[in-house]
């Protein structure tokens, strides 16, 4: 390739993002990548002041800001919105890749409007999979309808490359390369550890910790709306009924379907904390206080490994099986007396807690983020080397 042929070369990378999610496991790969390709940032802002909340963190400015959150709107609105608002991104941006992540209606549609504009896709958690259209609703779909628009898929493990590879998926288009939110997780570890970063949590919070066991809870899948919930709920009540040395905190999810039977069931008890939605910093201030972890978000089953705390899933089904093959995770669903029987057991039998947080974390060591900036730098330039391929 000659010098001119070289200059020609197209090394425009866009990412595209609307979730807090989304922002903390893509920040690590910006950050890699800068200064390799010429990186772009547009943000949906799906969720605007979580999202607000990682790029500060992160100190990611964007170059592009949708801004297209809006009050009640629900997946018909937001799918088209972004759709539509990411059709000049594409003709005016007209980069070499766009790089998505995970499984959120932004990902969805910004592949979309990449294939429109056909402009290749990179996937990044590629390959998590239930096979059950509605659990995660509407995630499984998204991630699925991804991988057939994605023309790059990173892996973040072994069990989700074959999956992909079982769906006709070509193998040498498909990187294990682990999961990029542990390297953006042990980067603020780091950093609170060294006091670069302020937890910020309230003095009385942690004096409720005192000489307590602290169990940390989030809960927010559309799946458990309703009646899921409303066993949730029961369930962490009768927790702290039998555990008096125990105190649960919640950081309570912004939608009305979560709030009214959170704050109806648990909003008065003394030994039970409900927090507006933390910010990043904090929550992982709280991971590491926590002894157990109450959970049905995919991040946090991911995350707590690393820490290392034992993680309970109340779900049905996880795309994450790994950890709970690795025995670093354990399924409960949302029966009351599982739940509660699952976290007694782990507050009172050592032997139990240890096994389950003995064990090295199956989702990534904390240098995805270097392979996938080493491979997307290797696309734009057209080679992608074999030793980098799994």
């Amino acid at each position: 390739m000659t010098r001119g042929a070289v200059a020609r070369v197209n090394r425009k990378v866009l990412f595209v993002f609307g979730t807090r999610p989304e922002a903390i496991k893509l920040a690590p790969v910006i950050e890699a990548l800068r200064g390799r390709v010429a990186v772009r940032v547009c943000v949906t802002a799906q969720h605007r002041t979580m999202l607000d909340q990682v790029l500060s963190v992160f100190r990611i400015t964007p170059d592009i800001d949708l801004g297209l959150m809006r009050p009640d709107q629900d997946l018909y609105d937001l799918t088209a919105a972004a759709t539509l608002a990411l059709r000049p991104v594409m003709q005016e941006e007209r980069p070499r890749l766009v790089v998505v992540q995970g499984d959120t209606t932004t990902t969805f549609a910004a592949s979309l409007a990449a294939f429109y504009a056909q402009t290749e896709v990179a996937h990044v958690e590629a390959g998590l999979r239930t096979y059950d259209k509605r659990h995660p609703f509407p995630e499984e779909i998204n991630r699925r309808i991804t991988s057939v628009l994605a023309d790059w898929h990173f892996a973040p493990t072994p069990w989700a490359r074959e999956n992909l590879v079982r769906e006709r998926i070509a193998p040498q288009r498909v990187f294990v390369t682990g999961n990029t939110g542990i390297d953006a997780l042990l980067g603020v570890v780091r950093r609170l550890q060294k006091r670069e970063l302020d937890p910020a949590l309230p003095p009385k919070l942690l004096e409720s910790f005192a000489n307590r066991k602290v169990v940390l809870v989030t809960g927010h899948r559309r799946e458990s709306f309703g009646p899921g919930f409303e066993r949730i709920c029961r369930a962490l009540r009768d927790l702290v009924e039998r555990e008096p040395e125990v105190v649960v905190v919640y950081p309570v999810h912004l939608n009305p379907r979560v709030r009214e039977p959170v704050f109806r069931w648990l909003g008065t008890h003394p030994r039970i904390e409900l927090l507006e939605p933390l910010e990043y910093v904090p929550f992982v201030a709280l991971m590491l206080r926590a002894d157990v972890i109450l959970t049905d978000s995919g991040g946090i089953q991911e995350e707590a490994p690393s820490l290392p705390k034992p993680v309970l899933v109340m779900r049905e089904k996880t795309e994450r099986p790994e950890g709970v093959e690795a025995g670093v995770a354990r399924l409960v669903g949302t029966n009351p007396e599982r739940i509660v029987a699952s976290v007694q057991e782990l507050l009172h039998d050592s032997s139990v807690y240890r096994s389950m947080t003995a064990h090295e974390n199956p989702y990534g060591d904390g240098h995805a983020a270097q392979r996938i900036a080493e491979l997307i730098e290797q696309i734009v330039q057209g080679v992608v080397e074999p030793t980098l391929k799994d």
